[in-house]
């Protein structure tokens, strides 16, 4: 899978595509493999590097969501819990079971949190990771030796998933490939083309030629995620905004926050939250917040009051609360959420929107990472049937991703799948690509040149952030890693 290659295709094509796919994230590259699977022509743009905004910023969860539990909303509940046991059995290198424990202080909260995680296992059905139970006080202590224990009346244990999201994101984007789909990164849309109010394809640049490409298309799919209301206004420049934009950011803590293999749940936070702390790659995620942004940036970044909030809540429930000299990286990402009613980003639904535009161009939008395949599923379904397209059955329930192997969670590579074997090769063709980029980071420098080859990657901050997690786990390192990365880059 190269970029040259992919170029040179998306050029020379003269006939239409079926569908074309504006957005390289999680909905996006969830569009191109379910339409590509279908056997349809596909086309996917993205204007940076793929995932490279909200799809690799996430929590790294693969879940439900407790807190929609507790809202009522029981149907994007049980649609995410069979997507969640879809994706460990479709992608099992990426995909695990996660053991929460959410420590009480109130014997009161051991009842009511019990009962709503019971309900939380039986909405799962057949796809139930594990069963939740009641834990004592010593119990969560041991699971969790670093949880502050005054007054710690018990806890509850329940199961979730945790994903690597940037390596699921490009799993995605060589699944759609394999299937015969052309993927492009660095490639914005400056224009849609339409004949009679109808949508019939688009304009891309090259951002590494400077070439612009016309590509001819049945049907449209805007799935740019926070920046959907853009493509929309290419359209229509007077189009009403579809979007209230909030942004979750998280804090990087070492591993001695949480020395286990078990997360800490917290409830129930000032804003009416439900905060994480999770074992990540050897070191400890805190988040997310919600906090409403007038736009959304192309780099969201964590500021000053979210880093302390989050600090602060969290400090709360830990021994030893985390201070600003802790942290060793932060992270922030966008939701798209459909604007609504609510008094708040927090209250707004986390479902998904399906909308035709105009005839040629189908929007999707909102909904959660959990959930791509479901949404892929639905959009195709309508954008085939706006198409005129051949009307074929979708197949990604069980459709195996790229990489998608049993792997041994202990060996280094085993984020790569069925791919591991190739990239030890080339990590293991020379001394020198065997080296550790950083000494505080796993990750290796044939582990570039493997990224630049064939997945894409154009860029250091494409290695660094999405291919590898440097950038996600340690600002330090990462900055002192990119001078070689760079010079590797050049060598691919």
């Amino acid at each position: 899978m190269t970029r040259a290659d992919m170029l040179a295709r998306a050029a020379d094509r003269r006939d239409p595509w079926d569908v074309v796919v504006v957005g390289g994230g999680a909905t996006g590259a969830g569009v191109a493999v379910d339409a590509a699977a279908r056997g349809y022509s596909v086309l996917l743009l993205e204007r940076a590097d793929f995932g490279s905004g909200t799809s690799s910023r996430s929590t790294k969860l693969v879940h439900g969501g407790v807190r929609y539990l507790r809202q009522g909303n029981l149907g994007l509940v049980t649609g995410a819990l069979r997507e969640r046991g879809r994706l460990r059995r479709n992608a099992p290198h990426l995909v695990h079971d996660l053991r929460f424990v959410l420590p009480c202080y109130r014997r009161l909260d051991l009842l009511k949190f019990g009962a709503g995680l019971t309900a939380y296992d039986l909405l799962a059905g057949r796809e139930r990771f594990g069963r939740s139970k009641l834990l004592s006080a010593g119990r969560v202590s041991r699971l969790l030796p670093t949880v502050r224990t005054g007054g710690l009346r018990g806890g509850v244990l329940y199961h979730d998933g945790q994903f690597d999201d940037a390596r699921l994101l490009i799993a995605l984007i060589r699944t759609a490939a394999d299937r015969g789909a052309v993927v492009l990164n660095q490639a914005p849309v400056t224009e849609l083309l339409s004949h009679q109010g109808h949508v019939r394809g688009l304009m891309f640049h090259d951002a590494e030629t400077g070439t612009q490409v016309r590509a001819a298309a049945r049907v449209v799919v805007n799935a740019a995620g926070p920046f959907c209301d853009e493509v929309r206004r290419l359209a229509d420049p007077a189009t009403a905004p579809l979007l209230a934009a909030s942004q979750g950011s998280h804090v990087v803590l070492p591993r001695r926050f949480l020395p286990t293999d078990h997360a800490l749940l917290i409830p129930e936070t000032p804003d009416g939250r439900v905060l994480f702390a999770i074992p990540w790659h050897g070191h400890t995620v805190v988040g997310t917040t919600d906090v409403p942004i007038p736009a959304a940036p192309t780099d969201p970044t964590a500021s000053d009051a979210e880093i302390d909030f989050i600090l602060e809540t969290a400090g709360r429930y830990l021994a030893t609360p985390p201070t600003r000299a802790d942290v060793l990286a932060t992270f922030a990402g966008v939701r798209p959420l459909v604007k609504g009613d609510a008094a708040s980003t927090a209250g707004l639904s986390r479902d998904h929107v399906i909308r035709t535009d105009q005839p040629g161009l189908v929007t999707i939008t909102g909904g959660k990472w959990t959930t791509y395949r479901a949404m892929a599923e639905e959009c195709v379904d309508v954008a085939a049937r706006l198409a005129n397209l051949p009307p074929r059955p979708c197949p990604t329930a069980e459709l195996r991703l790229h990489g998608a192997a049993d792997v041994d969670a202990t060996d280094e590579y085993s984020g790569y799948g069925s791919d591991a074997s190739a990239v030890r090769a080339i990590v293991e063709s020379d001394a020198a690509l065997r080296e550790r980029l950083h000494p505080d980071l796993p990750y290796r420098a044939g582990e570039v040149l493997w990224a630049a080859r064939h997945e894409m990657a154009r860029t250091a901050d494409d290695v660094l952030f999405r291919r590898l997690r440097a950038g996600a786990l340690n600002a330090a390192a990462t900055a002192a890693m990119r001078p070689r990365v760079e010079a590797l880059l050049r060598e691919a």
